[in-house]
């Protein structure tokens, strides 16, 4: 059904029509309910980012990546709000560069498509790499090769699959994290002195920190690019988007003030595994085993949720054409994009053979930053009877992800301004009648 016909059968946001009466067609198979599309939510949030992104952000800021984390978490809410009343009308894979397209021009939705996939790709080589770091540093590359063939099968096989192994991971992430938390903050002797340098850098200092943490809070948004996979989209995404988020935020400020308060924040920005440095340092020494083991299934659960977002986008971008149409082919058995899911695992291989884990950290931030920049910009767009959440809150989130993008180190923001400025000239000059 095209998206502009889907209206019609959309639920208005306040309206309280059955489920039945409103489930729009799906080219897809819905099964996901509301707590299947949180836990989904959970995996990509509660993953790698709260690994590896804590020691980059207390270089930028020392304990003052508290109120970064502050601003993130702001921002990041911002955006929910939006990308939840949008889903609530548009409930089909793709996310932003959907709403984009539907909202402000096909031009705007490709740039989002674009800005998502590419920046999602990183992150599921960082994810990857995460993997092979925390479970045996000496062989990363290649553990975080085998991570990427074995999420590539699990997707391949189908959502249910997808989301039968994430709720599998986040319990198990869930159950390590509250033992870490404990470990630091009963054996690992806090010290409130620890809190210096408090402000070393400066504002923009806290502003590169609450960029790179929102890395870690951007996985709100992969409820929203399974819209033709949950049941009664209208009503279960506008759910399950706030509520992992809300979860996630807790779970983030108990584990960076554990951090400070344990390590201080110039030893843990010279770690690499902020974690298992925390629990070493104190009397619970002997479980750091299990912490580099909990991390490492963490970030397989991020990439599992990860993977799944980029090739359902993907697959939207390839069935508009703004993508080779080979890859909005659906397996016939598993109803899933499999060709996107390929090709996404495809080059997430080549990240992981070539890339790094800072580096790609930092490249998602800036292209996902922009992504939630086009989709508050969408949010803005809409009449109040579509509205869940004040005009202004889009607004906020909107001008929170430039300043946010524009804070981050200038080699990133080129390289990713770069990036994004050749796909758009590449779609302008394919689609012109010279070169048809």
């Amino acid at each position: 059904m095209p998206l502009r016909e889907q209206r019609a059968v959309t639920l208005n946001p306040r309206s309280d029509r059955a489920p039945e009466a409103a489930e729009p067609a799906s080219r897809l198979a819905r099964r996901l309910g509301v707590g299947d599309a949180v836990l989904l939510g959970l995996g990509s949030m509660i993953g790698t980012g709260v690994f590896v992104v804590f020691s980059p952000a207390a270089a930028a800021a020392g304990a003052g990546l508290l109120i970064g984390l502050a601003i993130a978490a702001f921002v990041a809410y911002a955006n929910a709000t939006s990308s939840a009343e949008l889903a609530a009308l548009y409930p089909s894979s793709g996310g932003t560069y959907v709403y984009g397209r539907e909202r402000l021009g096909p031009t705007w939705g490709y740039l989002a498509g674009i800005a998502f996939v590419g920046g999602k790709i990183a992150s599921c080589g960082a994810a990857a790499l995460a993997v092979g770091e925390y479970a045996a540093p000496a062989y990363a590359r290649p553990i975080g090769a085998a991570a990427v063939v074995f999420i590539t099968a699990v997707n391949y096989r189908g959502i249910t699959r997808t989301a039968r192994l994430n709720r599998l991971l986040v319990a198990v992430l869930l159950a390590i994290l509250t033992l870490v938390v404990v470990a630091m903050f009963t054996g690992g002797s806090p010290d409130v002195s620890r809190l210096q340098p408090w402000w070393p850098h400066g504002f923009r200092g806290i502003l590169t920190a609450a960029a790179l943490l929102f890395f870690a809070f951007a996985g709100y948004a992969r409820v929203a690019t399974l819209g033709e996979e949950v049941r009664d989209p209208a009503r279960t995404i506008p759910r399950a988007i706030p509520l992992a988020l809300g979860i996630t935020l807790v779970v983030y400020i108990a584990v960076a003030l554990g951090l400070l308060l344990t390590l201080g924040p110039e030893r843990l920005a010279a770690t690499a595994a902020p974690l298992s440095a925390a629990v070493a340092a104190g009397s619970w020494h002997a479980l750091t085993p299990v912490v580099r083991i909990g991390a490492a299934i963490a970030a397989l659960g991020s990439f599992l949720s990860l993977m799944a977002g980029i090739s359902r986008t993907a697959f939207a971008m390839a069935s508009n054409g703004d993508l080779p149409r080979w890859l909005a082919a659906v397996h016939p058995r598993y109803k899933v994009p499999y060709h996107a899911e390929l090709l996404t695992g495809a080059i997430a291989l080549v990240v992981v053979a070539f890339g790094g884990i800072s580096g790609a950290v930092s490249f998602s931030a800036f292209t996902v930053l922009l992504y939630y920049a086009i989709a508050n910009t969408s949010a803005l767009t809409l009449p109040t009877g579509q509205r869940r959440w004040p005009r202004g809150l889009a607004g906020a989130g909107l001008v929170g992800c430039l300043v946010l993008a524009a804070s981050l180190p200038w080699p990133v923001v080129v390289a990713g301004g770069a990036v994004l400025a050749v796909a758009v000239l590449a779609r302008v000059v394919i689609r012109s009648p010279a070169v048809r």
